[in-house]
């Protein structure tokens, strides 16, 4: 950044500081419209997200048979088992896919519709994804289904990038933590409910499964009818729009207060702040040796989060409650102890990580799930037997679940408030993880310097999403192939991220950026001199100005475009 940005930055700092001490409490901050606007773009948004995630565990066995009546129909012999799995694991793991494309579409979107308005258009694919894949089984069309569930992953990278934007531009500062917190709540709120209305009671039978997907028009609906009562981003309006008036309305609508002048003057000064960062693209970023190995580090961290067996669970977990042994009758409602261990996790996970730091949480969460792996394994081996080990074996997933939640996936949303006031661009990104915002977002953020962190996004999202395609796609395969031991696979990978983690990666808690670069020169092959021309001035700088300028490009729009 060029030197004549640092007196707006600090100026920003100084009233940052001097609005916590003169704001109001965090409870008056929280008004009518703000609470309406994030429920509402929550349950259209990452409801849905999280909802479509389970909501292909419930029905798999009678989608395959209509897979398989389809097939029949059409070419006069049932369909083989190795096709049938393969069209069943592309249907599950195709949303993924759609989630990525949503995802690098939604930047121009954004720009040029605002937050608000691009989260209604985003309904459009929402109920068409919902009449396809109800209307499948009608239709005697299984493609249905599956375009359904491209469009549908669409509708979710989309939303999962423009809400956090809307959210963190319309919200006070004091409580934009909390804010994001409702989003990654809904998220887990909507896995469970998945599992809740797959139950035989509701629509897990053979002739409502249908009503599963139908059922996503509701929450697509809620937010067409109350989001256009609720104003657009004011800090949209205000640098995209340059509508003063209308931002000074949406302010005062969202804050509850008539003076909003510092909100306005804030938002000018971080867009002149922001202005002076030139951004690096991705080929840039990649060929700059001093962070070669952070650059190295997200992949591999972002590689086994998604790659640790907790996406194969929310996908397949009636098949894998099956495998160990759990009567048929009874597994829908063991799984819903999946989906309330992660709803509890995400209410109370966020407590940790400034305790105990970014290192001991990844590498002990990948530990801990290595165990539970290996006893599962050991569970499922002998559970023919020993009558009690199908108990075990649920005791283990569970654990593997709340495992994965304290460590790698742990919300970070209460970090964030503390350290950038902002929901940070790790949020931004999450949507090209599943929107969670675990720790391997926090670290991508931590690592790189403001002008590299969009390019660094991407490639850490871009991992996320394909990694977790991969899983959707190939367990089905790997179950079959290895049967009890399948899950030794996923106990490698943490294995191997753990080590990796163990020798590679610096503890970043309380350090500046400075610090973290200094703890990877070695590695790098660079000296330290040569570790801090790589750095604008600005990275030197206090650390207190670094998350001032840190959260200038978070909320400055144009940055935010550039991650997705």
């Amino acid at each position: 950044m060029e030197p004549a940005a640092a007196p707006e930055a600090d100026t920003l700092v100084a009233r940052e500081a001097g609005g916590r001490c003169a704001g109001r409490s965090a409870s008056s901050n929280w008004s009518g419209s703000l609470i309406l606007a994030s429920l509402t773009g929550a349950f259209g948004s990452s409801f849905l997200y999280g909802y479509n995630l389970s909501v292909v565990n419930a029905p798999a066995v009678y989608i395959k048979k209509f897979y398989n009546e389809t097939w029949e129909r059409r070419y006069g012999f049932s369909v083989d088992e190795s096709t049938l799995t393969l069209l069943w694991s592309v249907t599950v793991s195709i949303f993924a896919i759609g989630g990525l494309v949503g995802a690098i579409i939604v930047t121009p979107i954004v720009k040029f519709f605002g937050r608000k308005c691009t989260l209604l258009l985003n309904n459009v694919f929402a109920v068409t994804a919902a009449i396809l894949m109800s209307l499948s089984q009608l239709a005697g069309s299984f493609e249905m289904l599956i375009l359904g569930r491209i469009i549908m992953g669409v509708d979710a990278g989309i939303s999962l990038s423009a809400l956090p934007m809307y959210l963190s531009e319309i919200s006070p500062k004091e409580i934009r933590g909390s804010l994001g917190q409702v989003t990654a709540i809904f998220i887990c709120v909507g896995v469970f409910m998945g599992q809740v209305l797959g139950l035989p009671e509701i629509f897990g039978t053979e002739s409502r499964w249908p009503f599963l997907f139908g059922v996503i028009v509701v929450p697509a609906l809620v937010q067409i009818v109350i989001l256009p009562f609720l104003p657009e981003s004011p800090r949209y309006l205000l640098l995209e729009k340059h509508n003063t008036s209308k931002a000074e309305k949406a302010f005062q609508t969202f804050l509850r207060k008539d003076d909003v002048s510092q909100e306005v003057e804030e938002v000018l000064a971080e867009s002149r702040v922001q202005r002076n960062t030139k951004l690096v693209s991705v080929l840039q970023l990649l060929r700059t040796r001093a962070v070669r190995w952070q650059v190295i580090t997200v992949v591999v961290t972002m590689g086994c989060y998604q790659l640790c067996g907790l996406n194969a669970i929310w996908y397949y977990t009636n098949n894998i409650f099956s495998e160990a042994g759990i009567n048929s009758k009874t597994i829908p409602y063991v799984t819903l102890s999946t989906g309330a261990v992660e709803t509890l996790a995400a209410v109370s996970s966020g407590l940790v990580i400034e305790r105990l730091g970014r290192r001991p949480l990844l590498i002990g969460g990948f530990g801990l799930m290595i165990v539970f792996f290996a006893v599962l394994t050991v569970s499922l081996t002998l559970q023919n037997n020993v009558t009690w080990l199908p108990y075990l074996s649920i005791f283990c997933i569970l654990a593997i679940i709340a495992s994965f939640c304290i460590g790698p996936e742990n919300r970070v949303f209460e970090l964030l408030r503390k350290r950038y006031n902002r929901i940070a661009l790790c949020m931004v990104a999450s949507p090209l993880n599943f929107g969670d915002g675990g720790i391997p977002f926090v670290l991508t953020g931590e690592f790189f310097q403001q002008s590299q962190r969009p390019a660094a996004f991407m490639v850490a999202g871009t991992v996320n999403w394909l990694c977790n395609f991969a899983v959707g796609l190939l367990f089905p395969f790997i179950q079959s192939g290895l049967q009890n031991y399948c899950f030794l696979v996923f106990a490698a990978i943490c294995f191997a991220g753990a080590t990796y983690l163990f020798f590679v990666l610096p503890e970043t808690k309380n350090k500046t950026l400075s610090e973290i670069s200094h703890a990877f020169a070695k590695r790098n092959k660079v000296s330290l001199e040569m570790q801090e021309m790589n750095h604008y001035p600005e990275e030197r700088k206090s650390s207190a100005e670094q998350e001032s300028n840190f959260t200038s490009s978070v909320d400055n729009g144009e940055t935010k475009h550039a991650i997705v």
